[in-house]
């Protein structure tokens, strides 16, 4: 496999509780990559450490070939990765369209929109153009002008998307992207993931529902205890032991029907 995102030996603590231990892992570009575990296992403190918003005690992360362990979270962005939120927080005075522009800001730098000069003016038509593409793509060009915090749980994780997707990434972590969400939303994302990959985007998803991972996933990294204990297609989740163990317990003999309830 050719890594696109390369994760070597990496280890985190808080305090006494060591939450990934001697991590590896690799992420060819083009996958939709599922990122799975019973609660507690480390998915989100991986997730965490590669976007940069908690620093690893040790060990690499190589995205593209660029060492970005020790780069802060914007800097990583600039390097084509982003990510979105399990619980996204909206502002509640800024409208749907304000906080898609906000976020273009954050990626291409505040002086811009401080200097009045002819680039900023451009800038800020392709930002806004940028916006209004994605909105539309995503179903929420009908609530654009609303307060992003009077949206539904699900609206917020398709503008928690958009956001991300203003910066242009070439792989996009998402973080229980479905979790919370009406049925009918849930189906809206499972259409946008599948057509950004469809254009060539890189997705790592952390994510419980089993459903959700075969429709979507090519493949699944299986996090027990801060260990990976499997790599494998998501139709050979039910018969691995080691992941029949993390979920159910190591004296556990479930069926599938069992594994897909966890």
């Amino acid at each position: 496999m050719n890594a696109f995102l390369e994760v070597r030996s990496v280890a985190k603590a808080f305090g006494g509780n060591q939450v990934l231990r001697d991590v590896s892992l690799q992420i060819a570009a083009g996958e939709i990559v599922g990122l799975l575990g019973p609660n507690g296992s480390g998915k989100s403190t991986l997730l965490n450490v590669i976007t940069g918003f908690t620093p690893a005690d040790a060990g690499e992360v190589e995205f593209d070939g660029t060492a970005i362990e020790r780069l802060d979270a914007h800097r990583i962005v600039r390097t084509g990765m982003a990510r979105t939120f399990q619980l996204p927080s909206m502002p509640s005075r800024m409208s749907v369209m304000e906080v898609a522009m906000a976020a273009s800001t954050a990626h291409h730098g505040v002086w811009d929109t401080w200097l009045f000069t002819r680039g900023a003016r451009q800038a800020e038509r392709e930002a806004r153009d940028r916006a209004e593409q994605l909105l539309a793509e995503l179903l929420l060009t009908p609530v654009r002008d609303l307060p992003a915090s009077a949206l539904s749980g699900g609206q917020k994780k398709l503008l928690g998307i958009v956001c991300a997707l203003m910066a242009r990434p070439r792989m996009l972590l998402l973080d229980e992207p479905t979790a919370g969400v009406h049925p009918n939303l849930r189906r809206d994302i499972v259409t946008a993931l599948q057509r950004l990959n469809a254009a060539g985007m890189t997705l790592v998803i952390v994510e419980h529902d089993m459903h959700f991972i075969r429709e979507v996933c090519t493949r699944c990294v299986v996090l027990d205890r801060g260990e990976i204990v499997a790599s494998c297609r998501p139709d050979a989740l039910a018969s691995n032991e080691r992941v029949l163990q993390a979920y159910l317990g190591a004296a556990a003999r479930p069926s599938t029907s069992a594994l897909e309830a966890a």
